[in-house]
This record gives C-alpha cells, sequence and structure tokens, in this order.
C-alpha cells in the first residue's frame, strides 16, 4: 500500500506539469526584481466547475460536485453509496445485511459468488472517466474502529484536450472492537480516454486491481452472546468476548482490464446532419479469486478432511469481446445490434474423488450472445429498450428491458420499467470444493427467472416514490439442513437449495423533504411485502430514516454547516446468516431482529471545496446499552465518535 500511495504522489506533479505547460504563455508574467529570484504571477481565469466533467462508461456526462447536502452525509462510507438499504456488520469492510432487494440483476454470465464480499467491489460501470481543463484531484478520509484509517485518493488531468489520464487508490485498514476482526482492503484504479482531434474514433480504458481480506472470527459463541445480550458492564470491552474461532481469514481477489473503443464510420458533418454509423468494441477481461483459510478445522462445520491448515481456493476468469453496430438518426432514435463471445474458466486446481461420487474440478465454457438496443424520444417521451439471449453454449439467459420516462415539467418527471431475466445461478451454487466435507457439491440448477416491474416518480412538489413488483422462480438460496452425522458436533450443515415455490416480492419506497426556514426534514420510507416465498426470501415490512437538521452560513458565508439527527428503524424479520467459507449469505429461521433503532448526531460542514463530516454513532447505547445484532452472531455497531473530510483540489 506504501508502495502505491508513493507511486500515485510521485505521478501527481508530473501529469499536473504537462497539463500546465498547455497553457498560453501570454497568460503568465514574470519579473526577476533581484538577481535570479523570478516571481509569477498567474491572471488566468479559474475554469467554471461545470468544465470538470465526469463521463460514465455509456457517456452520460455530470460535472464536479462540492456541494454539501444531508445526502452526502449518507454517501459519506467506505463504498461511497447510500446504506439505507443495509444493515452494516461490527467492522467497515464486512458484509452487510440487506434490509431490501434491487433485483437489478442483467447480467447472462454466472460469476463466480462469495456475495456478501462484494459489496466495495468495483464494476466496469463503476469507473468513471473524465475531461477537466486543470489537474484534479480529490482525497476522502475517515476514522475507522480503532488502529486504522479509511483514504480514497484520486488524481486525473488531461495532458491534451484529447488525452486524460486518472490514477486512484482506495485504501481501508480496521482493527475492530472484537477478537480476531481485523479488515485491510485496497483497491488500485487507473486509466484514461482518448479521442481523435476529429472526435471520429474515442476509446475509454481501466485496469482495477483489488484485494479484499477479512479476519474471520465466525461471531460470538454461545456463551458471548448470552454475555453480551445481558449488557452488563464487564463486557463493555468486547474484546473479552469470546468468538467461535481466531485462526481464519477470507480474501477476495479482483484484477480487471477493460478497454472501449468505438469509431464514427459515417459522422455527422454538423448539428443538422441527422444520419451517423458507428462501430464498437469492447473487452473486459476480468479475473477473481476467492480464498478461505483456517488454521485448525472448527467442529460447528462439521467433518473435514484436513484438520489443520485448511485451505480453500476458487479461481474465476472471464475474458468477454463484444462487437457493436450502432446506427442513429435524429428521428428514429438510435438503434444497435450487437454480439458477445464469452471465455468462462471457473474452478479448482484438483478433482475430488468422494465414496458416493466424483467432485469435478473446472466448469469451462464459450459462451455466444446475441442482442440489440433501441433509444429514442417520441412526442415527449424517452425510450429504451434492451434484448439479449445467450445463443449458444451450456449456459442459457436473456434479458428483455423496456424503459419509458415523461417529464410532466421541469420539477416532476415519471417512469416506468420492465424486464424478465431468465440466468443460471452463480458458480458458488453449481460447483463448490473444500477442506471441509460437507462444503463439495456439483448442482445442476434450473435457471432463475426474474420478472420486475418497476414505477418512480421524482418531483421536488410532491415526493420521490419508487414501486417494484418482482416474481421469482426458481429462486437459489444457501440454508441449512440437519446434519445427518451423528458424531459430528454440528447439528446443522449448509447446502445450496432452489425454491419450489415462486417468490413475489413487493417494494415500496418514499421519500419527502420538509422545509421551515433553516429547518429541514428529511423522510425515507420503505414498506415491503413477500406475498409467496416468505420462507426463503426475508425483509423488514417496513424501514425508516427521518433525519432533522438545521443548516445555514456563517462567518460571511465563508462556511456553510448542517447539523441534525437521524433515526433508522426497521421492524421484525429473521436476517440471513453469514458463512465465510463460501463467502455468502445463508437463509435461517433460528434467529430474529426486532423492532431496532439507532439515533446519529452529525455536524458537516463546508469551507470552499472541502467537506467536513463529524458523527456521533448509535447515540441510544449510550444510555439503553446495546444488545443489538446485525446478523445471527454478530452484533450491530456500539457507540462511537467518527469524523473524516472529502476535499477536492483544483490545480
Amino acid at each position: 500500500m506504501k508502495k502505491i500511495l508513493f507511486l500515485i504522489l510521485l505521478m501527481l506533479p508530473v501529469i499536473g506539469l504537462a497539463q500546465d505547460l498547455r497553457l498560453n504563455n501570454n497568460d503568465i508574467r514574470s519579473s526577476d526584481p533581484i538577481g535570479d529570484n523570478k516571481t509569477v504571477v498567474d491572471k488566468r481565469e479559474k475554469p467554471p466547475i461545470t468544465d470538470y466533467k465526469i463521463i460514465s462508461v455509456e457517456n452520460d456526462t455530470t460535472f464536479v460536485d462540492t456541494t454539501l447536502n444531508v445526502y452526502k452525509d449518507y454517501k459519506f462510507n467506505y463504498t461511497r453509496k447510500d446504506n439505507f438499504e443495509l444493515l452494516p456488520y461490527p467492522n467497515i469492510g464486512q458484509p452487510n445485511t440487506k434490509l431490501a432487494y434491487a433485483l437489478d440483476h442483467d447480467g447472462l454470465i454466472p460469476d463466480i459468488g462469495a456475495s456478501a464480499k462484494h459489496d466495495p467491489y468495483l464494476k466496469a460501470e463503476d469507473i468513471s472517466y473524465y475531461n477537466v481543463p486543470t489537474p484534479l484531484s480529490e482525497l476522502f478520509f475517515k476514522t475507522t474502529f480503532q488502529q486504522g484509517q479509511n483514504l480514497n485518493a484520486f488524481f486525473t488531468s488531461n495532458i491534451s484536450p484529447q488525452v486524460n489520464l486518472f490514477i486512484g487508490y482506495r485504501g481501508l485498514r480496521s482493527l475492530g472492537n472484537y477478537k480476531h476482526n481485523l479488515t485491510s482492503q485496497g483497491s488500485l484504479r487507473l486509466g484514461g480516454s482518448f479521442h481523435t482531434k476529429n472526435k471520429r474514433y474515442h476509446v475509454k480504458t481501466h485496469f482495477v486491481s483489488q484485494d479484499l481480506s477479512t479476519q474471520e472470527n465466525g461471531g460470538l459463541n454461545d456463551l458471548a452472546n448470552t454475555q453480551y445480550q445481558s449488557g452488563a458492564d464487564d463486557f463493555n470491552d468486547r474484546n473479552l468476548l469470546e468468538v467461535n474461532f481466531e485462526n481464519a481469514e477470507s480474501i477476495l481477489f479482483v484484477k480487471r482490464f477493460f478497454l472501449k473503443q468505438d469509431y464514427a464510420i459515417i459522422a455527422p458533418k454538423d448539428s443538422l446532419s441527422s444520419n451517423s454509423v458507428k462501430l464498437e468494441h469492447t473487452l473486459n477481461f476480468t479475473d477473481k479469486e476467492y480464498h478461505f483459510n483456517q488454521g485448525a478445522a472448527f467442529a460447528g462445520y462439521g467433518q473435514a478432511f484436513e484438520l489443520t491448515q485448511l485451505r480453500d481456493e476458487a479461481e474465476y476468469q472471464n475474458v468477454s469481446n463484444t462487437l457493436k453496430g450502432i446506427y442513429e438518426n435524429k428521428d428514429l432514435g438510435r438503434l444497435s445490434a450487437r454480439a458477445t463471445h464469452s471465455n468462462i474458466n471457473y474452478g479448482y486446481q484438483t478433482k475430488l474423488i468422494l465414496n458416493n461420487g466424483v467432485i469435478p474440478n473446472r466448469i469451462m465454457e464459450d459462451i455466444f450472445s446475441a442482442g440489440a438496443e433501441y433509444k429514442n424520444r417520441i412526442g415527449g417521451f424517452d425510450i429504451y429498450g434492451n434484448v439479449e439471449a445467450n445463443v449458444s453454449g451450456e449456459f442459457t439467459g436473456s434479458n428483455l428491458y423496456g424503459e419509458a420516462g415523461y417529464s410532466l415539467d421541469e420539477e416532476n418527471r415519471l417512469s416506468g420499467s420492465i424486464q424478465s431475466t431468465s440466468r443460471t445461478p452463480d458458480f458458488n451454487f453449481l460447483l463448490f470444493q473444500s477442506d471441509y466435507v460437507n462444503y463439495n457439491w456439483s448442482k445442476d440448477f434450473k435457471n432463475i427467472e426474474e420478472q420486475r416491474i418497476k414505477i418512480s416518480l421524482k418531483s421536488n412538489k410532491l415526493l420521490n416514490a419508487e414501486v417494484l413488483f418482482a416474481q421469482i422462480n426458481n429462486y437459489t438460496y444457501f440454508g441449512f439442513t440437519e446434519n445427518p452425522d451423528a458424531e459430528s458436533v454440528a447439528d446443522t450443515l449448509v447446502k445450496p437449495f432452489q425454491a419450489d415455490q415462486k417468490v413475489d416480492y413487493l417494494k415500496l419506497k418514499v421519500n419527502k423533504v420538509f422545509s421551515y426556514g433553516n429547518f429541514k426534514l428529511d423522510n425515507t420510507l420503505m414498506y415491503q411485502n413477500v406475498s409467496s416465498g416468505e420462507e426463503v426470501f426475508k425483509v423488514p415490512d417496513f424501514v425508516t430514516r427521518n433525519t432533522l437538521f438545521y443548516e445555514d452560513h456563517l462567518f460571511k458565508r465563508a462556511l456553510f454547516f448542517q447539523t441534525g439527527v437521524t433515526f433508522n428503524y426497521f421492524t421484525k424479520f429473521s436476517p440471513n446468516a453469514y458463512d465465510p467459507i463460501l463467502g455468502d449469505y445463508v437463509v435461517q429461521n433460528s434467529f430474529e431482529l426486532g423492532n431496532q433503532y439507532s439515533v446519529d448526531f452529525f455536524f458537516n460542514a463546508k469551507v470552499q471545496q472541502t467537506r467536513i463530516f463529524f458523527k456521533l454513532e448509535n447515540m441510544t447505547t449510550l444510555f439503553a446499552g446495546n444488545g443489538d445484532y446485525a446478523a445471527p452472531s454478530y452484533p450491530y455497531r456500539d457507540f462511537v465518535i467518527r469524523f473524516g473530510l472529502v476535499w477536492n483540489f483544483f490545480l
């Protein structure tokens, strides 16, 4: 990590100088009043912030936002995303219990699995590209839980009007409050974009390397759970509570090289031209590994082939190439057709021969898919459609998506979408090997079939609302089954299952802000109902977040601040358990979280381009104690004072 940070710091002045050399020398005046001493006066006007453009992989463009609002507070966390629908585990960088589901999966290729480890994972669409008039950097810093920090440093610069480069590093180290609970994670991202002077050729590319390492302790043991729930002062030092084991570690390694390029075969000569034809190519090479290592076998997971030095390692590679042809007409819209080839390689180093059969070690497949997209604006309606299907290979799948949006006026927009997908479950459901006897299987599951309807309203005057109804057939999950081995300490064992009945899921989420002078009340309320399949698909009926805050300026408007309290609450439900061997979640019915709430106090301020965040998390535990959980045997976070900042530099 130190070497990478040194490399970033070394590159900043070099790239910054390269961009600065492009400036017009007439804008800089030098004088030499005494000897060789020189004074440089920079008379250039600062570019407006709207010139610092952020461009998505699909060419949606925004600009750098240095404002401060309550939604920035919600996103001031390790993943930089709003965690309203998540309940975090005791330490940063650990999994999160899901309080709701988006069900927006549209990929047709199975992934490695280990879904509990993927919250911090940066997907290809999470990487942005830039076009900036001067070098831009951003520094994110936030304290953690004992002996560690959370840092995210980023720098980008245009070395010419056609070439932009960027580099960033996100690092985390947090010891945590419980035994054997250290998290240590790092993420390097670097890339850039280029276009020719005539803008007929464009390319975006990046490389990402991530390692997400967590010491695993299996949660509190039975005695420690009783002691934790008692609220006795003797156990306010959480390090006194015993955990199930102190000899295991899980690691997710990810490397990805991504390149997207296009060339305009027929380019519009001016804004009045109506036709263009473009050829686009995308390469995505992703390599993942999930490791679970343990010094000695834990009896709670059943029998093991090895009593010491257990080593599980799953490997996954996906090399994907997509070729797309795009035709665009001002009246007819944008129509594209594409073909994709994906080479998949998942598995383990050796086959496993058991008394009842052989567990293979590899799944290797070439998958070809074809698809088409259409996008247009017709009579005030923005419409978009996408259809794709795997046309050859062992893994079948399809995705049909349609969306329409209509702006009633500048402050009110209504949109709706419909989606139908069929896809193979992730690979850890199909094939898994471990030094634990029970965690070895080779399955042939049916495709997961999802139908989803979503309607949303965005209105500054009324409210923001979102309704999601989904139906899932062949819902695939990990669950517990009774252990038939009388000699084992484990009463239950984890296995992959596929639900016999369909899952019907309804989610309604509304948001409304009330204002009175400098006081504001931001309310987000979510209602959920699972009318069928509630035995395997578990969510709370109600989740709410209410933030009452005051905002104003001080020091002749040099400082803007917000201060207030945030109340979080959800109703009873049975959360999924966490299995570190799989790095995944397990449906369970023996443990329930009940009517759990928390209150946070915050004070946030903005000075120029710096946003400062200060928070007292879970204040109620100061008075009422803490016996809450995030998942079975994993306690919820205690009271803690945390602070940090986000600082932009415009050189």
